[in-house]
């Protein structure tokens, strides 16, 4: 969500920026609702005043016996109040069709931003490990775990239909012994603050995330009206929603574990096969608040503690800085983790760190006060999975394979894994 007084005082910079995202320009069509709403505010003010006035007469009119008078100006206070309620109403209308424009426009994203129309506009930030030299075939994440026989697609079918998996034996302990490995590491490492939120929220809590209104259909919705979270971003950004907090209480650090839900309604075709692109999967997320001077240094704070997830399950990994184009909505800037993945012969994304402004506190109304200072100002947010668990569980299979099919367990999880130092069919 955008300031309209920021896109009054500056249209062409607001216009400037989008044209970034691929949008031709939007401030004339804002500005002409926004002008108009003006107009209408004044105009029920002059109305407003009107009607108090008259309303003062009403009773020197009684005081002084002039009972026509009187009745006059009664029907004079009611016609008024007609129109009153006429203009209240179309001013209604008229704010939330602004506000309608300005939540369906995507965040204007920072200058340094390579500006692209979509993935093919990404920079190579840096890289981290070298892949492995295998002196075998490497199979991909799905035959390794179907050969094993602890990744079972077919029951989950039976279940749930497709894009599901059940997991057994090791591999199912390897789901908790990562999410527990993550947590420790954000938590006693990074200072993240563990949060066990609820998995179904309201409209409002979707709306302040952004996923409302453009994403509904990217989202299960059950039939009372509760959202299934696609994200611990949602409930974790929300806890500070509608609240004023203190210049001092900042930076606030959020970490969960939770299953997550999407309806990947844009990709068909896409990942059909594994554990890539599940309707449901887990994932450990950090979410941060802060101030607007410190954003960006938390920006690469939270890129740091993905990192170092990575780095300790020695799991190889480049970091791409995303382009204008391929961005997600509510960011001003994204980092991607995309780990190496050796039986598809290729990088994929494990993880993505976004830096918001103040665009979901706008939505949500969340603000902090300065020391010294009456105003409430908005505060900045900030996103990132760390890690997508079921990404990472694909990455330790493949890179982790042995030419027997057994994996082997990366040192840092294996305390995770009651010392467990390899999976086999045996296990």
């Amino acid at each position: 969500m955008f300031d309209i007084k920021a896109i009054r005082d500056n249209p062409d910079a607001f216009d400037q920026g989008l044209a970034k995202r691929g949008l031709e320009p939007q401030s004339p069509a804002i500005l002409a609702l926004d002008e108009e709403r003006r107009a209408l505010v004044g105009r029920v003010q002059e109305i407003q005043t009107r009607r108090n006035d008259a309303s003062k007469l009403i009773g020197k009119a009684k005081a002084s016996g002039d009972e026509a008078e009187a009745a006059r100006v009664i029907a004079e206070v009611a016609a008024l109040k007609d129109e009153l309620q006429k203009g209240e109403d179309e001013e209604r209308v008229l704010t939330q069709k602004i506000a309608d424009f300005l939540s369906a426009l995507p965040n204007i994203p920072h200058g340094d931003v390579p500006v692209g129309a979509d993935e093919a506009a990404n920079v190579v930030r840096h890289t981290h490990g070298e892949p492995r030299q295998f002196n075998f075939e490497p199979k991909e994440h799905f035959d390794l775990g179907e050969d094993l026989g602890m990744m079972d697609f077919e029951t989950a079918a039976k279940l749930s239909g497709s894009r599901f998996v059940v997991l057994k034996k090791q591999l199912a302990r390897m789901e908790r012994a990562l999410a527990n490995f993550m947590l420790d590491v954000h938590t006693q490492d990074f200072g993240y603050e563990e949060i066990v939120p609820p998995l179904l929220v309201r409209d409002e809590a979707v709306y302040g995330t952004s996923q409302l209104p453009k994403f509904a259909e990217d989202l299960f919705k059950t039939e009372n009206g509760y959202w299934l979270i696609p994200t611990a971003e949602v409930p974790l950004t929300n806890l500070v929603r509608e609240s004023i907090m203190k210049a001092d209480e900042l930076p606030k650090r959020f970490t969960a574990f939770t299953q997550c839900f999407r309806s990947e309604a844009g990709s068909a075709g896409k990942d059909t096969r594994g554990m890539i692109r599940l309707h449901q999967f887990p994932k450990v997320e950090m979410v941060a608040i802060t101030t607007p001077e410190n954003s960006n240094d938390e920006l690469e704070r939270m890129l740091s503690g993905a990192e170092e997830i990575l780095k300790r399950l020695e799991l190889p990994y480049q970091v791409m800085t995303l382009s204008s184009g391929d961005m997600g909505f509510a960011a001003q800037k994204t980092y991607d983790i995309e780990v190496w993945l050796p039986g598809q012969n290729a990088y994929r994304e494990i993880s993505s760190v976004s830096v918001c402004g103040d665009f979901q506190a706008r939505r949500m109304n969340a603000r902090y006060r300065p020391g010294g200072e009456k105003k409430a100002h908005f505060v900045h947010t900030l996103n990132g999975s760390g890690l997508a668990i079921g990404r990472t569980m694909v990455a330790i299979l493949e890179n982790h394979q042995q030419a027997d099919g057994s994996i082997s367990v990366p040192e840092a999880l294996r305390p995770y894994m009651g010392g467990l130092e390899a999976i086999s069919k045996e296990s």
